[in-house]
């Protein structure tokens, strides 16, 4: 069982999603890092040194660093999971040991569905340009529902927490549209005051910061890739003003939109 405390420095490398085509098998290999598979659908049956382990759809399971595992047999035409690699240092902040964590190596978690928003907005956050320390607190409540196990009763500051990434879903998928603590609240059918307390407790920044954040991230995108006007990159990323959409852009990235557009777009073009 591997023993892990908050206070001990996590590092986010890389994750995915597999959907299996009815075809080949897990391949043998020896990692240098943990990893942690959760199953969505379907059963993965990989064998890590003596043990082989079953993991059905609603499991996760933990594989060791500098343990062999390979498959076992091939992979089923219904299998879905996802992966993230991570790292585990051994210094803890101020030499002190906090809110150990024991983690099962292959469990029923509590709540599926979460399981599988964390995932996906890991997933989401890797794809930004710029690393985000939203990479490690998902991965850390990802960790910490695979702690809790089927056993899971869910309590306020849990519930907070769910509020807080379901109000993080909404200004992923619906930061273009007149956004606010108020309508998020609205949406969410909970206190504006109260999301705001448990969304700055769980990401570290305001939830009017995370709105503007996330325009951001999508302008960034849209200045390399596409060759549409200011103000229509502006309108396209929720805001309705294209010398305050100026303010907001150079407050998160340190540059106007015309000098990132230039930096890179010319780096984007050149790695190409």
């Amino acid at each position: 069982m591997l023993e892990l405390s908050i206070a001990l420095p996590v590092k986010a490398q890389n994750g995915g999603l597999f959907i299996s085509r009815g075809m080949g098998s897990h391949p043998a290999r020896k990692l240098t890092s943990w990893e942690v598979i959760f199953v969505e659908k379907g059963t993965l049956t990989i064998q890590e040194e003596e043990n082989v382990f079953a993991v059905n759809a609603g499991e996760s399971l933990v594989l060791w660093p500098q343990r062999h595992h390979v498959g076992v047999g091939d992979f089923p035409a219904d299998l879905k999971f996802y992966w993230l690699h991570f790292d585990v240092t051994k210094e803890a902040h101020h030499g002190e040991w906090l809110t150990h964590l024991a983690i099962p190596q292959h469990v029923k978690v509590g709540d599926p569905q979460y399981m599988m928003s964390l995932f996906r907005q890991f997933l989401n956050e890797q794809e930004s340009l710029q690393r985000s320390v939203a990479l490690e607190l998902a991965l850390l409540l990802i960790l910490q529902q695979i702690a809790l196990g089927a056993d899971h009763k869910t309590d306020t500051d849990d519930a907070g927490t769910v509020l807080a990434w379901k109000a993080q879903q909404l200004i992923r998928t619906q930061f273009h549209l007149p956004l606010s603590t108020s309508a998020l609240a609205k949406e969410l059918h909970c206190n504006a005051d109260y999301l705001g307390r448990v969304y700055r407790r769980v990401f570290r920044l305001t939830l009017t910061d995370a709105i503007h954040r996330q325009r951001v991230r999508a302008a960034e995108k849209l200045l390399i890739s596409d060759a549409r006007s200011l103000k229509e990159v502006a309108g396209l990323c929720g805001f309705s003003d294209v010398g305050y959409f100026r303010q907001i852009f150079r407050k998160h990235t340190g540059l106007t939109p015309a000098a990132w557009k230039r930096r890179y777009c010319k780096e984007h073009i050149n790695s190409a």
